[in-house]
């Protein structure tokens, strides 16, 4: 899958499937623990009392066949993905909320207010996927390197 030239197709439709999970967490996530806030305020997120947490069993996958296809093409989406932030929700699936995976994800949390948008933002880490792949994208890098292995 050539990401590169799907660009301009799939980042609204990323965005807006973005926006409407971000609106579900925020409306039915729990907020982070004590101990979260402080790990959120250690990865840079300015308002981490903002931030919600929904547990669930797999992460949504978009409804668009063509968003579905590039989000699992390209690693964003699938088996093995436990956590997925937008904006100052986060999706994990049960068993995974472990410090790594809460300061990991805090992580793109900071990234977002960066950006200032969920728009602002999915249109550079959507843009780096392509350029470079998931793992060598220069917004996933920082958040790997920001992380708490304890």
């Amino acid at each position: 899958m050539q990401l590169q030239h799907l660009l301009p197709q799939i980042t609204p439709l990323a965005i807006e499937w973005a926006q409407a999970r971000s609106a579900e967490i925020l409306a039915v996530g729990e907020s982070l623990t004590p101990a979260e806030i402080e790990l959120a305020r250690q990865m840079g997120v300015n308002r981490p009392e903002l931030v919600r947490l929904l547990m669930v069993d797999r992460l949504p996958m978009p409804e668009s066949p063509m968003l579905a296809q590039a989000a699992m093409g390209t690693g964003l989406l699938g088996p093995g993905i436990v956590g997925l932030t937008l904006g100052y929700g986060i999706y994990i699936c049960r068993g995974h909320r472990t410090t790594q995976l809460v300061s990991h994800e805090c992580r793109h949390v900071y990234q977002y207010e960066q950006a200032g948008s969920i728009g602002a933002f999915l249109g550079v880490y959507l843009q780096q996927i392509a350029q470079h792949g998931y793992a060598q994208a220069p917004l996933e890098i920082d958040a790997y390197s920001h992380q708490i292995t304890a």
